[in-house]
C-alpha cells in the first residue's frame, strides 16, 4: 500500500483514538479531504520543481509509533542547550516525555498541544488561533492538520518577558523500521511580550524518519519573537517544516534557520503582516555535502504600510549536494512605504554541487524600497593565496573564508550560548579547529 492510501485509511482509526470537539473534527475532516485530493507534492508543481520526495516516500512508515520508548538524559544531553537553564518541551517518537521536559504554567503556558486541543479551558484560544494562519492548500500542511495531536503549545501573556529560552526538541529513537512524525506547534506571544525559542528535530538511529512539522506563530502588538531552527540530523532523516507567522502592528519576529544535516530538508517559511511598523527578519546558513538536499521557500506578504523585512541566506555546498532558494516578497497595493530586502549568497565547493535560486519581487505599491540579490560562486583564489602566503595552511584558510562568509548571520544570534554552539557545529562541518574557546 502506498503511503498516501495508508494515511487516508489510518485517518478514521486516528479519530477514534482522540477526544475531539465537533469543530476540531470538522477541521480534521476538511484537511484530510484536501490532502486526498492533492496528494504528496511532486516536481510537476512549480514550488517543488527542484525537490522530489519520491526516494523518501517509498519507505513503509509507521503512522502510530509506540509510546514506551525511554531515553536517558545523559545520552541526549549534547542536543540540549545545557549551558544555561531553559524550559523544555521534549517528544520521543512523537510522544511527550515528561522525564526530559521542563514545562511551566507559572505566568506563562509552556505545555502540550494535546492538552490545548482537548481541555475546555483552552477552547477559546484554540478556536481563535488553531489552523487560522496555516495554509489550507499546501498538501503536507493539510496532512499535518488532519493528524494534529501533539506538539508544543506556548502562550505568553501580555507584557511578559520570558527569562529563559524555550527548547522544543523532537527525538526519533529508530525503534520503528521507518517512522512518520507530525508535530504541531502553536505559539501565541501577547502584546509587549518577548520570547526566545529553539526548535530541533533529532534522530538517534539510522532508520528512516520523515518529520512533517507545522508551526503557527502569532505575534501581537509590539511583541518580540526570536526563533531558531537547528537542522543537523542523520543522513536517513528527512524534514518538511512549514512555519506560518502572523504579525500585528509594531511586532518584531526573527527566524534563523541552520541547515547542516539530514537527507532532504524543505523549509517553508511564511510571514503575514497584519498591522503597520512591523519588522520581519529571515536568516539562514546551509552547509551540506554528499547527496544532501536543502530547499528554502520563503514568503513575506506586505499587506500594510510602513513595514520592513530583511532576508539573508548563505549556502555552502560540497560534493553532490543540492540547494534551493526560492524567496518571494509580495507587496500589496496598500503597503506603501515598504522597505524589503532579500539576499542569497552561495558557494559551490565542487563542480558537481548545485544550487537553484529564484528570488522574486511582486510589487503593487508605488512608494516602496525593495531589493533582492543572488550570487553563486567559488572561494576567492586571491584571498586563498594571500592567506597561504602568510603561513596559514590551505585547509584552515579555506575554512576561515567560509566562516567569514557565514559570519554575518552568526553575529545576529541573540543567545550567546547558542551562538557558541552554532559556531562549533560550523567548525566541525568545515573540518577544522577554528581556535574558539568552546
Amino acid at each position: 500500500m502506498e503511503l498516501k492510501e495508508k494515511l487516508i485509511s489510518s485517518f478514521m482509526a486516528f479519530e477514534e483514538r482522540v477526544d475531539v470537539t465537533a469543530d476540531l473534527h470538522d477541521i480534521r475532516t476538511s484537511a484530510i479531504k484536501n490532502f486526498e485530493n492533492k496528494g504528496f507534492p511532486t516536481k510537476k508543481e512549480e514550488a517543488w520543481k527542484y525537490t522530489s520526495l519520491n526516494s523518501v516516500l517509498k519507505n513503509d512508515f509507521s503512522v502510530f509509533p509506540k509510546s514506551d520508548n525511554a531515553i536517558e538524559f545523559a545520552d541526549v544531553k549534547k542536543y540540549f542547550l545545557h549551558e544555561i537553564d531553559t524550559y523544555k518541551v521534549v517528544f520521543i517518537d512523537g510522544v511527550f516525555s515528561s522525564f526530559l521536559s521542563a514545562t511551566t504554567h507559572d505566568g506563562i503556558d509552556v505545555c502540550l498541544m494535546s492538552s490545548a486541543l482537548t481541555k475546555p479551558k483552552y477552547k477559546m484560544v484554540i478556536d481563535e488561533y488553531f489552523n487560522k494562519v496555516a495554509s489550507k492548500d499546501e498538501s503536507l500542511t493539510c496532512l499535518n492538520t488532519a493528524f494534529a495531536l501533539e506538539g508544543a503549545y506556548i502562550n505568553i501573556p501580555k507584557s511578559k518577558v520570558v527569562e529563559k529560552p524555550i527548547e522544543i526538541i523532537n527525538f526519533s529513537t529508530g525503534t520503528e523500521a521507518a517512522l512518520l512524525v507530525q508535530p504541531r506547534n502553536l505559539i501565541i506571544v501577547g502584546e509587549n511580550a518577548h520570547v526566545q525559542i529553539i526548535e530541533r528535530h533529532q534522530s538517534l538511529n539510522e532508520n528512516p524518519v520523515l518529520t512533517n512539522s507545522v508551526t503557527e506563530i502569532f505575534a501581537k502588538k509590539r511583541a518580540i519573537v526570536d526563533y531558531y531552527k537547528i537542522q543537523n540530523d542523520n543522513l536517513e532523516a528527512s524534514l518538511v517544516d512549514n512555519t506560518y507567522i502572523a504579525q500585528k502592528e509594531q511586532s518584531h519576529v526573527s527566524v534563523h534557520t541552520f541547515s547542516f544535516g539530514g537527507n532532504i530538508t524543505r523549509n517553508n517559511l511564511n510571514f503575514y503582516h497584519q498591522g503597520e511598523r512591523i519588522d520581519s527578519t529571515l536568516k539562514g546558513i546551509t552547509i551540506i555535502e554528499g547527496k544532501q538536499h536543502v530547499d528554502h521557500h520563503t514568503l513575506v506578504q506586505h499587506a500594510t504600510p510602513n513595514c520592513e523585512s530583511h532576508q539573508n541566506y548563505k549556502g555552502i555546498f560540497d560534493e553532490r549536494s543540492t540547494g534551493v532558494f526560492n524567496g518571494k516578497i509580495y507587496v500589496e497595493r496598500e503597503a506603501q512605504k515598504t522597505d524589503a530586502f532579500q539576499q542569497n549568497n552561495n558557494i559551490l565547493l565542487s563542480d558537481k554541487a548545485t544550487i537553484n535560486a529564484k528570488p522574486q519581487l511582486e510589487i503593487f505599491a508605488d512608494d516602496v524600497k525593495c531589493s533582492h540579490g543572488c550570487t553563486i560562486g567559488q572561494l576567492d583564489d586571491k584571498a586563498m593565496f594571500y592567506m597561504q602566503s602568510r603561513g596559514i595552511p590551505k585547509k584552515e584558510a579555506k575554512a576561515l573564508l567560509m566562516y567569514a562568509f557565514s559570519n554575518e548571520v552568526i553575529e545576529s544570534i541573540k543567545i550567546p550560548e547558542l551562538k557558541q554552539r552554532i559556531t562549533k557545529i560550523i567548525a566541525m562541518k568545515l573540518g577544522v579547529n577554528m581556535g574558539f574557546d568552546l
